[in-house]
């Protein structure tokens, strides 16, 4: 292990990061020596092993509710006396949003933030460079010596117990301050890096998930379009392969020369257009089923985003609906089955109205809709989320039944689950989709047909979309986080 740096404690959260920092970058640099010596053959005297940085506080005092009410917060606070603590990872890519959540620590319970070196290992594969894939050169009788020599990935210490309430402590043991371990982090950054096709750094604040490649060649038209534009307020546009086009009149950066177009697009390919403070838009296409929506929600979630949104098509299941009608949930149906463990079927997932007000004033904004007319393109109602693609040729008339009981007004196979994570990890959500059949009315999709649709809905529902997220972003991240997706016994961090 690397020289032992003992704990210290710090009343400002500037130095409590940049001490986070200093132990972070000491582990890193000794795992990728120690690794780069393994790599040219050398033998390693004994086992490497680097740690990942802790905050830690002690408080004997609750949160004064005199300031949790002026500041009208739903984090950065602990729900009651003892110790707490969390590993930290990334400080480069987290350090604005660790030096809020420090801030808030101190001004909320005035007590000094401990930094120090933790227990938990960091796994050999998560100290790698952005671009380093060094281990890729093993032979693989030496890679296989790597378990001897170097801490691999644990699952043990990646759960989500923390985010889904099921956590235990044993005695004397603190409480968590953050819904995921760093090594949790560090997991899926890794998972993000491989399934979206860019770096996680690119990503933004505001997350649009789509099922449906239409809706990327878009997002791309209108990145591009911005990028030619001198006054845009977005900075610059990222694909997959960290492709960066700059806006117009900006000069390229080190970064840039780093990307180059894949030889295939990834699995879930993340599209970036990029504002100052990661204050832009992502979007993803996390394409068919609930499988790949819960997949890629849970790596995003350690991203702390402010917002998600899905924009997709779905089966209209009211006959006075008309294909190409907008359906905003507000209630979901989950026969998703993905997230049953960890979300149980009896926890309702209720809607936002900060998005759900957002949602309706940027159709109206798009369409040019109001009132009276605007009820005419747009229902307000529940979404039925199904794992069965062909749920149409169930006997019985089974799933029917259920989903008129429900009174769904709409079904999709990844709308439920999306929403389910957003409240799993405190991350609020919202729902808007576009008819494209309805198949219990005998209208199905074909060629011609789904052409048309596509050609006349797709422009307008991302616009609409991107006009919803430029209004929550007007309200301020602060409204977004509600308290309605907090527990009772809460982690402090957002």
């Amino acid at each position: 292990m690397p020289p032992f740096i003992a704990p210290s404690r710090h009343t400002d959260p500037q130095a409590a990061l940049a001490q986070v920092q200093a132990i972070y970058a000491q582990q890193i640099q000794h795992l990728r020596e120690a690794m780069q010596r393994f790599v040219s053959g050398d033998t390693l005297p004994a086992r490497v092993r680097g740690c990942y940085p802790f905050v830690r506080i002690h408080t004997d005092t609750m949160a004064p509710q005199a300031v949790l009410e002026n500041e009208g917060l739903s984090y950065g606070f602990v729900a009651g006396t003892g110790r707490y603590e969390t590993t930290l990872t990334r400080p480069d890519l987290y350090g604005n949003y660790y030096l809020e959540q420090f801030r808030l620590l101190r001004q909320n319970h005035g007590v000094e933030l401990e930094v120090g070196t933790s227990n938990e290992p960091i796994p050999i594969h998560f100290s790698f460079a952005e671009h380093e894939h060094i281990e890729g050169n093993l032979a693989p009788a030496r890679r296989a010596m790597m378990r001897d020599l170097f801490d691999l990935p644990d699952l043990e210490s990646m759960d989500d117990g923390i985010a889904n309430g099921t956590a235990r402590r044993s005695p004397g043991e603190p409480r968590p301050l953050s819904l995921f371990t760093a090594a949790r982090v560090d997991y899926s950054l890794q998972r993000l890096r491989h399934y979206t096709g860019s770096s996680p750094d690119w990503t933004q604040n505001f997350i649009l998930f789509t099922n449906y490649q239409f809706y990327i060649d878009e997002f791309v038209r209108l990145g591009h379009e911005e990028m030619s534009r001198a006054d845009s307020e977005y900075i610059a546009f990222v694909e997959p392969g960290n492709v960066v086009t700059r806006r117009s009149g900006l000069a390229a950066e080190p970064v840039d020369a780093l990307g180059a177009p894949p030889p295939r697009l990834p699995q879930m390919p993340a599209y970036h257009l990029v504002r100052p403070g990661h204050g832009g838009i992502t979007m993803i296409n996390i394409g068919v089923g609930p499988a790949n929506a819960k997949n890629i929600s849970d790596h995003v979630a350690v991203l702390r985003p402010h917002a998600w949104l899905m924009l997709g098509h779905c089966a209209g299941l009211r006959n006075s609906q008309q294909l190409g009608d907008y359906v905003l949930a507000h209630g979901y149906v989950r026969e998703d089955h993905v997230l049953d463990e960890e979300l149980p079927l009896w926890v309702p997932v209720p809607a936002l109205a900060e998005i759900q007000i957002a949602l309706e004033q940027a159709v109206a904004d798009v369409t040019g809709f109001k009132g009276a007319d605007l009820k005419r393109i747009m229902r307000t109602g529940t979404v039925a989320s199904t794992d069965n693609r062909n749920w149409e040729l169930l006997p019985g008339n089974t799933p029917q039944l259920r989903f008129s009981q429900s009174r769904a007004v709409a079904l999709d196979m990844e709308s439920a689950t999306i929403a389910a994570n957003g409240f799993r990890f405190r991350v609020p959500y919202g729902t808007l989709l576009c008819v494209s059949d309805k198949p219990l009315h005998g209208e199905i999709k074909l060629p011609g047909m789904a052409n048309t649709f596509y050609r006349e809905r797709v422009d307008q529902h991302l616009r609409i979309g991107m006009r919803a997220i430029e209004l929550l972003r007007s309200q301020g991240s602060q409204r977004l986080h509600s308290r309605k997706l907090r527990s009772f016994d809460e982690v402090a961090f957002q």
